[in-house]
């Protein structure tokens, strides 16, 4: 079959509404993104819920806390069998990270910059370089501290490739079909815009899941990136 690099975002407030989007993509979809307000309702109950029926994971908690506190958090999350977990991309929160991991197979993506921030946003943080300045420190840091991947814009996927050799993982949110509402994104691009940048996973939601028919609608987007 061919691979579906399409992670679906159950950005809901329930269980039961998750479960409803799962049952209604049906077959079209593997892998689920749980972010904080879903795991904050339902937690890793319907974590394992998922992963129960056979379907991938991806736990977007962007950790960040003191190091021995990230460390033992993951290695719960490990034990679990989820496969993508996200921490923040400081050195330190990388550093336990890994060492929580330890030789489980969860792999560990560091977010660089949020796709919602600008130029803008970095300044009110009191950052004083550019965007993709930051994104590129905190990609070379998370590969020295052996982390697996990175979460970041698809406007920077095709320097970050370069930067991180092409073994490593990365996935990309703030992705829209043409046409399709940007939301609160604001660095953004098209699935296939992204895929040909260097992204091996896309996370899309209310494009797939706020849809009438969120299975036509997955169809529809794996149709325009030809698999």
């Amino acid at each position: 079959m061919t691979h579906n690099p399409i992670i679906v975002a159950l950005d809901v407030e329930s269980a039961e509404e998750a479960r409803a989007l799962v049952t209604k993509l049906g077959d079209s979809a593997g892998f689920y993104k749980v972010g904080m307000e879903l795991y904050a309702a339902a937690g890793m109950e319907f974590v394992r819920e998922l992963l129960g029926q056979g379907k991938d994971v991806f736990l977007d908690l962007k950790l960040y806390d003191i190091g021995e506190t990230v460390k033992r958090a993951v290695t719960q999350v490990a034990r679990a069998g989820v496969r993508f977990l996200t921490v923040h991309g400081s050195a330190a929160v990388m550093r336990a990270a890994v060492e929580g991991r330890g030789s489980a197979n969860l792999q560990l993506l560091a977010v660089t910059v949020l796709t919602s921030f600008d130029q803008q946003d970095l300044a009110d943080l009191g950052y004083p370089c550019a965007v993709e300045d930051l994104v590129a420190l905190r990609a070379r840091k998370a590969m020295e501290a052996g982390i697996d991947g990175l979460v970041a814009s698809p406007l920077e996927a095709a320097s970050l490739r370069r930067l991180i050799g092409p073994d490593a993982i990365l996935v990309t949110p703030g992705v829209r079909s043409a046409g399709a509402a940007k939301g609160d994104q604001k660095r953004v691009a098209t699935p296939a815009e992204a895929l040909r940048a260097g992204a091996n996973y896309l996370v899309m939601g209310r494009q797939i899941t706020r849809a009438g028919d969120p299975a036509a609608a997955m169809r529809s987007v794996l149709d325009e990136i030809g698999r």
